[in-house]
């Protein structure tokens, strides 16, 4: 069943591969994900994952928080717990809140729930535009930054380094709960 954020966010996708002058293909090409993905996510036929999106939106020159928060848009410079928008992956059941108000600012606040024993990974693409940090919340996460893995307990706050290919998983037995803060710009 697809929800109401997954259909915004098709039609976010497509607004942003056209006002890019992408077809299809191209943003294929650039994204690696299929054309057919693509055409089935455009039109609200497929709930797409936490993967999926992060290298459509690192093909669209964006954040995740950027895709998740236009989908979302309202203008307002006040964001209500109740109506920051969270979005499940169908696969991980990952939980993302975008949690900052929709605004020019370059600063994203994103909270994130990773539940036991999942794993999501996200290719160098994906972070091309943005400085990050990670503040464990509550839990373990083991975060494999290119060849490097970190592991993450509670309190822990990691600056991350140049664009790699990344994995976030929790190996532990209950939720993991992080802050993600970006601040988005060219390295």
């Amino acid at each position: 069943m697809i929800d109401d954020l997954s259909r915004s966010l098709a039609s976010t996708v497509q607004q942003a591969r056209t006002a890019l002058d992408l077809s299809v293909n191209a943003l294929a090409e650039r994204s690696g994900v299929s054309r057919a993905m693509i055409g089935k996510i455009e039109r609200g036929e497929a709930q797409p994952t936490a993967v999926l999106l992060g290298k459509l939106s690192g093909a669209l020159g964006m954040t995740l928080s950027e895709l998740v928060a236009r989908a979302e848009n309202t203008g307002e410079l006040l964001r209500r717990a109740e109506d920051q928008p969270v979005w499940t992956d169908p696969i991980t059941g990952y939980h993302r809140r975008a949690v900052s108000p929709v605004t020019e600012s370059s600063l994203e606040l994103v909270e994130v729930e990773l539940p036991a024993g999942a794993s999501v990974s996200y290719p160098a693409d994906a972070y091309i535009f943005k400085y990050q940090q990670l503040w464990i919340l509550d839990g373990h996460l083991r975060f494999h930054e290119g060849r490097q893995v970190h592991e993450l307990h509670t309190g822990d706050c990691l600056q991350l380094g140049p664009p790699s290919a990344t994995t976030f998983h929790n190996p532990g037995t209950t939720p993991c709960r992080y802050l993600v803060a970006l601040v988005k710009g060219r390295a």
